[in-house]
């Protein structure tokens, strides 16, 4: 029996498109990170301020990730990333994700602990920017806020 970490996903018995409105949020990890409470706590934190989310969870490889995106057509990519890898993980999945011309107009974020030197996250925070990241939000103070805050500009989906 393969203890091989799995590449897809069984199938979702919930809707990949909402019955109206703006399209769900997607919120996923990256590849190497294994951290799940950071994940739940965006799900839910979106899904409070009125949008569906479709959580893929940890430890998404990139490959997977892409494909969920075309399958979903989501109107929000949020990375979440608590390991320290999130430079690293980011600009390699925001390129595959760019890559993708279906994916166009998608907006993709990317928060969380964005290296493991505990200084110097600004500086990666803007060359994730650079590379095609629509916001990033660093572990810092206010990263929940600002977050928040850009959630609250999204268009809400419209209740069935």
């Amino acid at each position: 029996m393969s203890t091989a970490a799995p590449t897809h996903r069984p199938q979702d018995p919930l809707p990949h498109l909402p019955s109206g409105g703006a399209p769900p949020v997607l919120i996923s990890s990256v590849a190497s990170d294994s951290h799940t409470w950071n994940l739940v706590f965006l799900q839910l934190l979106i899904e409070e301020l009125g949008h569906e989310v479709v959580n893929l969870g940890p430890c998404v490889p990139d490959e997977l990730l892409v494909a969920e995106c075309r399958d979903r057509r989501p109107g929000l990519v949020v990375i979440s990333t608590v390991n320290g890898h999130g430079y690293q993980d980011g600009m390699r999945v925001i390129r595959e994700l760019r890559a993708c011309e279906e994916l166009d107009g998608i907006p993709v974020v990317i928060g969380g602990k964005l290296g493991v030197a505990g200084s110097g996250q600004s500086q990666q925070a803007a060359e994730l920017a650079w590379a095609g990241f629509d916001a990033v939000f660093p572990d810092d103070a206010e990263a929940v806020s600002s977050f928040a805050h850009y959630i609250k500009a999204l268009p809400q989906r419209v209740a069935s």
